[in-house]
């Protein structure tokens, strides 16, 4: 009887934590149900900044950062920030910062996308040439600052977007015609000849560029674990001033390094460099860039 009474008291000193267990499991707390708001940021440095093909940096480099906030019925709001060259967007503070917001949802392997972006470069206004002088430059009131509708879908690592202006596109009206883009006769230097053909081919009141568009087509395919290949064209129209419109590409490579993301892109554009060319004087010499030919981009991101 003592065996046994010692046998079953041994056998309930080992017995007993299952049954305190399984009485804690029972009444342990159910887990909290995820969040619906979910806040994310990013944080980009490259060798150039490229927006739709051209350099915005002087082909100088880039510190670039946002953040965004999205909800589980699909609707976000975000900010992203960079900064930019003052040959490019003159009178201002080098910055550009991109309010947007819209809706997005997938079924299955198909996506949709509508949203709407704004371009803000704070007190930057545009450049132009004194009506019936080609060689005088003046300040406008024309902000640079741009608003879009745009919509897109996507399907699997395919994605498709078009993009509608609703403000003057990038500042361009009939009394910034004549910017700094332009470089030949805006210095003063060279102004005879086809050149200053070409400016005064501008001369006449166009309007407004609202109502300009742009159509892009994106690829991102994963090569192998962590590798991914990247393609891109997309094409700029500029209503009534057609000299602007152009085709930009984009073929490149990433990596994720642990969270890290290292990119190099092949970057170019057929635009015309009598319009996407900067012009800066260096120790008494000019300095002549053209923004849109193409070149190598390399990249470092963090998503957090």
């Amino acid at each position: 009887m003592r065996k046994l009474a010692l046998a079953a008291a041994i056998a309930a000193v080992f017995a007993s934590p299952l049954v305190v267990s399984t009485a804690q499991a029972q009444t342990a707390p159910a887990a909290a149900p995820a969040s619906d708001h979910t806040f994310t940021g990013n944080m980009t440095i490259a060798t150039d900044y490229r927006f739709r093909g051209i350099s915005q940096t002087f082909k100088g480099p880039t510190i670039q950062g946002g953040i965004d906030y999205s909800h589980s019925s699909g609707f976000y709001l975000g900010n992203w920030n960079s900064n930019v060259s003052g040959i490019t967007y003159t009178n201002g503070n080098n910055i550009e910062m991109d309010f947007y917001g819209g809706w997005k949802h997938s079924w299955g392997d198909f996506g949709l996308d509508v949203g709407a972006l704004y371009y803000f470069y704070d007190s930057a206004r545009a450049n132009g040439v004194a009506q019936g002088s080609a060689t005088t430059a003046t300040n406008t009131s024309s902000k640079y600052n741009n608003g879009e509708l745009y919509v897109g879908g996507s399907w699997k690592w395919l994605s498709a977007k078009y993009s509608y202006a609703v403000t003057d596109y990038f500042g361009m009206n009939a009394n910034v015609a004549r910017a700094t883009q332009s470089r030949d006769c805006f210095l003063g230097s060279n102004c005879t000849g086809t050149r200053a053909g070409f400016l005064s081919s501008l001369t006449e009141n166009r309007g407004n560029s609202k109502g300009s568009s742009y159509f892009q087509i994106d690829a991102s395919y994963e090569v192998a674990p962590k590798w991914n290949l990247l393609g891109h064209v997309g094409h700029t129209g500029v209503k009534n001033y057609g000299e602007l419109s152009y085709t930009d590409y984009k073929i490149g490579v990433t990596y994720d390094l642990s969270g890290w993301v290292l990119g190099g892109s092949i970057i170019g554009t057929n635009a015309n460099k009598q319009w996407y060319a900067g012009e800066r004087n260096v120790g008494g010499s000019a300095n002549t860039r053209n923004l849109g030919d193409t070149t190598l981009v390399l990249s470092v991101a963090k998503s957090f």
